[in-house]
């Protein structure tokens, strides 16, 4: 990785030469051929590192792998041979922007209405979007939260971000490891609970999201996913929230 580091450093240093070559020594020499030279290379080099056509093939394959990512984090890029100079560089030639910290997408990247949540689920890939948020994501709710709602083992440590703001839930056991379904969004996996998983976490932190918010989701659920009664039975129990859901339920049906 040091090797990598040290010819995009030089990449950067001497842009318009033909040709970067080391000493045997390791110290650089830049009396090379350049852009109007026709003679002058040095005798003995160690190594070749750098030139023009290298140097557009090794950003066009950074390219294309930030491409694939959708969004990047640059220490995904340095497990793929994309060092931090070599990423910064890209920005700098407008290539590749920063989207918030840590964040980085190809230039012209646009955005779709869940880039918030791609944008946590980049960055905090353990959690599971949950309650209000996985309302909104599943359109079970007219609630439009200021916070995204993340799910986290019980133990884990609270991450630390710029942007958005999250509002943590404690899960365990079944209730966090099931029901969770998987969505790419910016060519990123994300992890929401499912709706008929989600309107049982409702009733269980109904202390926290209101009562009036699990009742809407309840309804909204019975209209959208006809049938849906086992799935949410099965959920019901896992959150041990079957006795306080019945009298609801009865009321919809």
């Amino acid at each position: 990785m040091a090797q990598h580091w040290a010819i995009d450093f030089l990449q950067d240093v001497f842009p318009h030469y033909d040709t970067v070559v080391l000493w045997p020594d390791s110290r650089l020499t830049h009396k090379l051929r350049g852009p109007n030279e026709t003679s002058g290379l040095a005798r003995n080099p160690r190594r070749f590192v750098s030139s023009p056509t290298l140097k557009e093939s090794k950003d066009d394959q950074a390219l294309q792998v930030i491409q694939e990512l959708g969004l990047a984090r640059p220490k995904e890029l340095e497990a793929r041979g994309i060092t931090r100079v070599h990423l910064a560089r890209l920005v700098r030639q407008g290539r590749v922007g920063r989207l918030g910290r840590g964040i980085y997408a190809i230039a012209g990247h646009e955005p779709t209405a869940e880039h918030t949540l791609a944008h946590v689920a980049k960055l905090v890939p353990q959690g599971v979007l949950c309650l209000l948020t996985a309302l909104r994501f599943h359109e079970l709710t007219t609630q439009s939260p200021a916070e995204v709602w993340l799910a986290l083992p019980e133990k884990a440590r609270i991450p630390k971000l710029e942007y958005p703001r999250l509002r943590i839930a404690r899960f365990s056991g079944l209730a966090l490891t099931e029901g969770i379904d998987e969505h790419m969004v910016e060519g990123v996996p994300l992890r929401v609970y499912s709706p008929a998983k989600t309107v049982a976490d409702c009733f269980k932190y109904r202390n926290k999201v209101g009562i009036d918010v699990a009742v809407e989701a309840l309804r909204d659920f019975d209209r959208s996913h006809r049938g849906g009664a086992t799935e949410l039975a099965h959920f019901a129990e896992i959150c041990r929230v079957s006795r306080v859901m019945q009298p609801y339920l009865d009321a919809i049906v």
